[in-house]
């Protein structure tokens, strides 16, 4: 009989799952700990407007009862008084609880905000370059926004409308412990069918929500791909394509107003219900005596705002059902372990001079295939190295060990005879400069973007930075000069101007160590050979490992590794090489011929 009864209780599952769930839940609830004290305002509040709910249907009942009927005006006032002054009360608490939950709501997300930002730091490029960008920002936005709803509206309004409702119950039994059991049938009626439209409704607006940010991004993309879309006459195409994301998102939309408007259908018939039959039995009890006319309006003030609580409650559940599997991926995302760690005893980097040691190295991508084979390298303080090969031979590879963002499944990297594992990766980063193939400017001034190497440099070093990269010329030719803002990703700048500025942040920077992962292959001649003068100032007595792609910028290193198959085919000067008849003089006839335009 008892597991027949418990299968009706829709919300049984939903507590055990909350309970396997407590780490999360716990988790959640731990970023109020350092609010502890506007919490505990937040909840006082709480309560103080739920005793003066309480009471009123109570307030009411009595004024009714003996008040109105003495015609004792004194009495009377003091009564109007004594209500008034507790509304207003009410309202002035309710007030400050608003703000309160608000600044709870928007301090927690910050926190939780926060923590994400840093997790995404931990976990590193490693992480990144196997997650795409629209779901990591997703955890800084849905993920986190949804947790807001949590700490301003469940949480502790779950809290206040469980004390309300057991309060208004205890009062409605001491008034009329028969027309309390007539209320129970309205209750069961929604606690049976009401959750499955609350999750309806609740999985709507979630899928709603998802299809709008979808649609933005169609909008983004129709907005940012305007002058190819005309250049390509791909009007009507990528107009069907933006109705075809706008019909996706108005369809969830109605779907979810529909389910809405469902969910409230049912919770008023419910009410409506069970008010019909509290009114027909009340009617009845004050004709044969057994209840008042003050006690029957308070408990049908009682019965309207039980309702409104325990249906809210189960509302509350289940959108805290849905929640917590956003929040699920929000924990498990924080609970991530990065790929690569920082020793627990790192060794000072600073006095790092260059020297590099890569001995019999394999490497994969996590599930992928090798890349390196017993891969070695020896580089000498001050020398310069490339890396030349077909691409996806793990030239770019070397560049991202030896700045650790990957580890070595095997073999060992050691700078200066010091493994790289055991180095501090703070100080080791600040021992070396890294320019990207593409180099990205943040939507700021000239001057922040060349800072953004050193933020300590004065403006003359900045200045002198931007002379050596062969880009102070440009600079000042630009609207504001050093001031100017480059917008989204320096899209107001050329290629080779972007590599300059990029340079210039190297050479404010000053590293020990300059790893370039084919910095001139996407410019034009005119551009690489501008970059290439910079680039000459940069490399002077730097230890200097290059991806390349164009031979003629590494003619005078002093060794080039010819990479085929993850391992070193060849290695030697430009001169040994070119008499030697291998893949890296085939490959040099190739540049010849590309730079040439013949092939």
């Amino acid at each position: 009989m008892l597991k027949n009864l418990s299968s009706l209780i829709p919300f049984k599952n939903s507590l055990f799952k909350l309970f396997k769930v407590s780490p999360v839940y716990s988790w959640i609830l731990s970023y109020y700990k350092p609010y502890s004290g506007l919490l505990f305002l937040f909840i006082l509040g709480g309560l103080i407007i739920t005793a003066v709910q309480v009471s009123i249907p109570k307030s009411i009942q009595i004024f009714i009862d003996y008040i109105f009927p003495a015609e004792n005006y004194r009495n009377f006032w003091i009564f109007i008084a004594v209500i008034g002054i507790a509304i207003f009360i009410m309202i002035v608490i309710m007030l400050a609880q608003n703000l309160i939950g608000r600044s709870l709501q928007e301090k927690t997300a910050m926190d939780i905000q926060y923590d994400v930002y840093k997790q995404h730091r931990v976990l590193g490029v490693s992480y990144f370059e196997g997650m795409p960008i629209g779901k990591s920002l997703s955890f800084l936005n849905t993920e986190v926004v949804s947790l807001q709803n949590f700490y301003k509206n469940i949480f502790p309004r779950l809290i206040q409308a469980l004390i309300f409702s057991f309060a208004s119950i205890i009062f409605m039994v001491s008034i009329s412990f028969t027309l309390t059991l007539i209320m129970i049938p309205s209750l069961l009626l929604y606690y049976l069918i009401g959750p499955h439209f609350e999750k309806k409704a609740t999985i709507g607006a979630k899928e709603a929500r998802n299809n709008r940010v979808l649609f933005n991004q169609k909008a983004y993309e129709n907005i940012i791909s305007l002058p190819e879309i005309r250049a390509h006459n791909a009007q009507d195409w990528n107009k069907r394509r933006f109705l075809d994301s706008l019909e996706v998102f108005l369809t969830s939309r109605l779907k979810m107003l529909w389910n809405n408007y469902m969910r409230g259908t049912v919770r008023r018939g419910s009410y409506y219900i069970g008010g019909i039959l509290v009114i027909i039995a009340g009617i009845n009890l004050v004709e044969h005596n057994l209840l008042s006319v003050g006690e029957m309006a308070a408990f049908l003030l009682y019965y309207f705002n039980v309702m409104h609580m325990l249906t809210t409650v189960i509302t509350m559940f289940t959108e805290q059902k849905i929640l917590m599997v956003q929040a699920e991926k929000i924990f498990g995302f924080m609970n991530k372990e990065p790929l690569v760690k920082e020793s627990s005893n790192p060794i000072d980097a600073k006095t790092i001079t260059g020297k590099i040691s890569i001995k019999n190295i394999t490497f994969k991508y996590p599930k992928g295939q090798d890349i390196l084979h017993n891969f070695s390298l020896e580089v000498e303080k001050g020398q310069k190295v490339a890396l030349i090969g077909k691409s996806g031979n793990g030239k770019s590879t070397v560049l991202k060990l030896l700045v650790r963002f990957y580890d070595p499944q095997e073999g060992n990297i050691l700078f200066d005879d010091i493994p790289l594992n055991k180095l501090r990766i703070s100080q080791l980063r600040e021992k070396i400069g890294y320019v990207f193939q593409e180099t990205y400017l943040f939507g700021t001034s000239v001057r922040d973007n060349i800072l953004f190497g050193n933020p300590k440099a004065t403006e003359e070093e900045v200045i002198l930075a931007a002379k050596a990269a062969y880009a102070h010329e440009f600079i000042m030719n630009l609207p504001h000069g050093y001031d100017t803002i480059l917008g989204e990703r320096g899209l107001k700048l050329s290629g080779g101007q972007k590599q300059r500025i990029s340079i210039a942040r190297m050479f404010i920077k000053n590293p020990t160590i300059i790893l370039l992962d084919e910095a001139t292959s996407a410019l034009d001649n005119v551009s690489e050979k501008e970059v290439q003068l910079a680039l000459d100032n940069l490399l002077i007595g730097k230890t200097t490992i290059t991806v390349a792609h164009r031979l003629s910028t590494i003619k005078n290193y002093d060794k080039i590794a010819v990479i085929n198959d993850g391992r070193i085919v060849e290695m030697g000067s430009h001169l040994e090489l070119i008499n030697s008849d291998g893949l890296y003089k085939g490959f040099l006839i190739d540049d010849e011929l590309n730079r040439k335009g013949i092939v």
